[in-house]
């Protein structure tokens, strides 16, 4: 029988799950109070739920982003860097970016207090 997966593991999947359905509440409800999030697109960071339920609303009136988790790895301390595979479309379906990178999230009490996107290596991080 396959170990479980780590809380963290969990937590991050269904964050992703929620991000890709547009399911905003479901995303934000994984996240603390005072969470950090990159404005990936625009530059700097918003705080708090309803400052990143505002910057996804506007994000998807312009692009149509996928994030796809391929690997995880726990660094410890509530740190997890997270490789994906992203597909970002505009409106029309064609795509503007297909790349991976890496998302490394800070957990805290069961919950994501921060995001910040990250360059990973061209052969990956699990190669």
């Amino acid at each position: 029988m396959p170990d479980q997966p780590a809380p963290e593991i969990e937590l991050l999947r269904a964050a992703y799950a929620a991000f890709n359905a547009r399911d905003i509440d479901a995303a934000l409800a994984l996240m603390t109070p005072d969470v950090a999030w990159p404005k990936a697109f625009k530059g700097g960071f918003v705080r708090g739920p309803e400052a990143i339920r505002a910057y996804w609303t506007e994000q998807w009136s312009e692009i149509d982003p996928h994030v796809e988790p391929v690997a995880f790895h726990p660094e410890g301390a509530g740190l997890v860097l997270v490789e994906v595979h992203q597909v970002v479309r505009d409106l029309a379906g064609a795509v503007l970016a297909d790349e991976h990178v890496g998302h490394r999230f800070t957990i805290e009490q069961g919950l994501i207090q921060a995001m910040e996107v990250c360059l990973i290596s061209s052969s990956g991080l699990g190669a």
